[in-house]
């Protein structure tokens, strides 16, 4: 049974009663949402499509932690943005010029990418949510329990218990209503009243009414319990360093039970997903990353909802960027062949794929492998490519045709550059010299299948073809057949491989070819 659905299964056994589950996943908006950060989201969209799938009412929240303070100038940032340490995201001006704030920029930057996988989310941006006052009540809470949550989350730490630290500590950060930065310090609070002072190291100072308050947020831990509990969660996943015996949802978990009296939501750690030949945890506030924007670049979405669909949350893998695009393309082109044909037989495969369909459409494009191998020929040409399918009978429209082209050409021209081939200009004499005598006789009985080429089909001339390295030991003619096709390659595109010799030759020309391969 597939992951998905067991949770979903759990959820149900677990809340009985319940109208509608809420799931939820957030990130902070630090900088570019990379794939790691992804699986999170696609984690709750594949369970919330699994409980609808069982007949439940589901809805997938998102936060934008937006409220958080700013850490860290990432790589791709100017340095100058230091000055805006400790002011929240959503308080910090766009680097890019382009939207109203840091956190829009790289919250609208997602959303888009979201779109295309056709994954809908109901957003929730904490700025708002906590200048508006919703919290406001549970931040108070808090903070009259702050010993009691002192002591919870001194339990999780290595560093020693402190009475002074316990009577001195709260549960809040406090943005100065004068500098926007965290950089304050809580002199007093009134419990009876429900008022507390505070100063900043910027020489502004204030009383404020916890209740009215719209400049102050609970610190991370108490802030992930209290969401749970504000929007009824029933499921979030989690990264790997959140899901430790001392990690962020261990303590969250007893905070909502023994602060906020009530039980925490289903969680699913996940595990962290690499890009092939890349070394290194990837970090938005690092800039070492991966989007799934540039994945789009390069695979459907589909096909990159089903590498995360197929794969347990808990499981880690890569992403390659390489070789393996074709190796992806390729089974995913299999794998969706047989599903419209309902003949997946591995039960969690076919549930992969059903998670993976967007709209469910009737996909028929040209395969990636083919079209990377003929593109770089016609010098990237959709419309010669669209009249090379056709003249070998696979005919598609020039949308079809230009979607998965748009891909190879980006992938070949910025991730694989040794792809973007050439047609030989002149024929290779020194590597004909270097060939045995059978070699060149087997190019001899090429060129003269190849003019009678326009009076037989395709696959007429590929027997034909197969016939020239005949040999009664089976496993020494598939060799040499191999070898020809190795050596015909070599002369017409100076590479070991290349596309299925029919659609070479609709691409480039029979005179072309023969002109390569021909050394009388």
């Amino acid at each position: 049974m597939h992951w998905a659905i067991n949770i979903a299964k759990e959820l149900i056994n677990q809340h009985p009663e319940k109208d509608t589950f809420v799931c939820a996943s957030g990130i902070s908006p630090s900088g570019s949402v990379h794939v790691g950060n992804f699986r999170e989201v696609v984690t709750t969209y594949f369970v919330v499509k699994a409980l609808r799938k069982l007949g439940k009412k589901a809805k997938f929240i998102f936060s934008w932690d937006d409220y958080d303070r700013f850490r860290k100038v990432p790589k791709n940032i100017d340095p100058s943005y230091e000055k805006y340490l400790g002011m929240a995201y959503f308080d910090i001006p766009d680097p890019f010029g382009c939207h109203s704030s840091y956190a829009e920029h790289f919250e609208k930057e997602f959303e888009k990418s979201l779109e295309d996988f056709g994954i809908e989310i109901e957003f929730i941006y904490q700025n708002k949510e906590y200048q508006s006052g919703r919290y406001n009540k549970h931040i108070l809470h808090a903070i009259k329990m702050r010993k009691e949550i002192y002591d919870i989350l001194m339990k999780y730490k290595t560093n020693s218990y402190s009475i002074e630290e316990r009577n001195t500590f709260y549960p809040i950060t406090i943005y100065c209503e004068n500098c926007k930065k965290d950089n304050t310090h809580i002199n007093q609070f009134d419990e009876l009243n429900g008022t507390l002072n505070y100063r900043c190291t910027c020489g502004f100072s204030n009383r404020l009414n916890v209740l009215d308050a719209t400049n102050m947020k609970l610190n991370w831990k108490i802030d992930w319990a209290m969401r749970w509990l504000v929007e009824d969660v029933i499921f979030e996943p989690g990264g790997r360093d959140h899901s430790s015996a001392t990690g962020s949802y261990t303590v969250s978990k007893e905070i909502a039970k023994q602060i906020f009296n009530f039980n925490a939501p289903h969680y699913a750690p996940y595990e962290f997903i690499g890009i092939k030949g890349e070394n290194g945890k990837m970090s938005s506030s690092s800039g070492n990353i991966i989007t799934p924007n540039e994945l789009l670049n390069i695979y459907l979405p589909e096909i990159i909802l089903f590498m995360f669909a197929k794969y347990h949350p808990s499981s880690s893998f890569n992403i390659g960027l390489d070789e393996d695009v074709i190796k992806q393309f390729s089974e995913f082109e299999r794998y969706r062949a047989n599903y419209e044909k309902h003949m997946i037989e591995n039960e969690d495969i076919s549930f992969a794929m059903e998670l993976s369909q967007i709209n469910h459409e009737n996909f028929l494009y040209p395969k990636f492998n083919q079209v990377a191998s003929i593109l770089p020929l016609l010098n990237f040409n959709v419309q010669l490519l669209k009249e090379a399918f056709e003249n070998i009978g696979e005919t598609y429209s020039i949308h079809q045709v230009n979607k998965i082209s748009r891909l190879v050409e980006y992938w070949i021209k910025n991730w694989q550059p040794q792809k973007n081939i050439r047609i030989n200009q002149t024929r290779a004499f020194e590597y004909y010299h270097s060939l045995e005598n059978d070699q060149k006789n087997w190019l001899e009985q090429l060129r003269i299948i190849l003019q009678t080429y326009p009076t037989i089909n395709d696959e007429e001339i590929m027997k034909q073809i197969y016939a020239i390295c005949h040999n009664d030991n089976k496993k020494l003619m598939k060799q040499n057949q191999k070898l020809l096709f190795t050596i015909v390659y070599t002369l017409v595109l100076n590479t070991t491989s290349g596309p299925p010799l029919p659609l070479l030759i609709k691409a480039i020309g029979l005179d072309k070819i023969i002109s390569l391969i021909d050394f009388r």
